[in-house]
């Protein structure tokens, strides 16, 4: 180490008040900007549940459209293909009985989840076809996704 002692100079050190308060105005716009985030996708969830409440008109283009996937998913050698992905909180119990596959779990469907779920019944389910729904999506270990999905084996 040398015995050097030559001054700073015109630089100046924060001090531990000055250091302190520029943490803090640093983690309080992180908080905001995460408060943002959270807003914007609290108001997205809001969105697609109002969306997927309202039913859907099912024609014959998108009936097609639907035959055409379950083609290609078997061409490709799956044998499922999702129908509909919603958030659980659009069950009452926000996916419980998914989770745990009661038998009774379509019961809890709503709009075009519940929609789709006859469709399949009219349908899909006359020509073979199955229906499993399960969680997809676990964010922080909680159920949050659901999936319903057209199965053949």
């Amino acid at each position: 180490m040398s015995d050097d002692k030559t001054p700073l100079g015109d630089e100046s050190l924060m001090s531990v008040a000055d250091l302190k308060a520029c943490v803090s105005r640093v983690e309080a716009a992180k908080e905001a900007q995460e408060h943002e985030v959270e807003e914007e996708v609290a108001k997205a969830r809001r969105e697609l549940i109002d969306r997927l409440t309202q039913p859907i008109e099912l024609d014959h283009a998108k009936l097609e459209t639907f035959k055409s996937r379950l083609r290609d998913a078997a061409m490709r050698g799956e044998h499922e293909l999702i129908i509909i992905r919603f958030l659980s909180q659009m069950c009452p119990d926000h996916g419980r009985a998914v989770n745990v596959t009661e038998t009774d779990w379509p019961g809890a469907l709503v709009g075009q989840p519940r929609q789709l779920y006859e469709c399949r019944k009219e349908h899909l389910q006359p020509l073979g076809y199955g229906l499993e729904a399960m969680i997809v999506e676990w964010p922080n270990g909680v159920p949050d996704g659901v999936g319903m999905f057209a199965t053949w084996k």
